[in-house]
């Protein structure tokens, strides 16, 4: 039998999943037929079915590939002496990849699907579950350092900037007129008022005692 090159397989299975990412951005999901994708990606069906079985594996391969980017970004944050820095890095990446438009039709596609096929809704969901989580542990450690206000609750922050990550798309998607990466200073400005200490802690005081 012959061996599998680990590398190659890889190296394939990215040209597979490439040439995926271009003809869903282009047609949608639905409408991308698995011969387009061997024709963008150069390859024979076989060849495409050897690696992935149907349209729905290609799709949650795509899924699971950013579930292990995101990941991997915030595990190179454990070590780094400013975590507000790395959360606003990491918001200028969330801009970046929204002012892609290849990237941008990709998220709306595959958040449209979430909704239609439930095994893929299970896997955007954990995506974002680990998203969140990765998020509270940042804030929970920033806030010990001093960081980030210790006041708020690192759950809720951690929510509200997942839901700050989906509106920036929402709104590109919508408003031909905003730019996300014009709008880069607003943002940090949004997030640094929020979660700096006296920032968000204080108005959040204010807000109790009116009530």
């Amino acid at each position: 039998m012959r061996k599998v090159d680990p590398e190659r397989h890889e190296a394939k299975r990215q040209q597979i999943l490439q040439a995926a990412v271009t003809c869903f951005a282009q047609k949608g999901f639905h409408r991308t037929s698995t011969a387009e994708i061997c024709a963008e990606a150069g390859m024979s069906p076989g060849n495409l079915f050897y690696y992935f079985p149907n349209k729905q594996a290609i799709i949650a391969a795509i899924v699971e590939e950013e579930r292990r980017q995101t990941a991997d970004y915030f595990e190179g944050t454990t070590q780094a002496t400013d975590l507000f820095a790395e959360l606003l890095d990491f918001m200028d990446i969330v801009l970046e990849l929204a002012s892609d438009p290849i990237y941008l039709k990709l998220a709306l596609e595959i958040a449209a699907e979430a909704m239609r096929d439930e095994e893929i809704g299970k896997l955007v969901t954990k995506n974002d579950n680990e998203l969140q989580t990765a998020l509270n542990t940042l804030l929970r450690n920033a806030a010990a350092r001093g960081q980030v206000d210790p006041t708020l609750d690192p759950a809720d922050s951690a929510r509200w900037i997942a839901a700050l990550v989906d509106g920036v798309f929402s709104r590109v998607a919508i408003d031909p007129g905003f730019n996300p990466l014009e709008q880069r200073p607003m943002l940090r400005l949004l997030i640094t008022r929020f979660l700096r200490p006296g920032g968000a802690g204080d108005l959040l005081s204010a807000t109790s005692s009116q009530g």
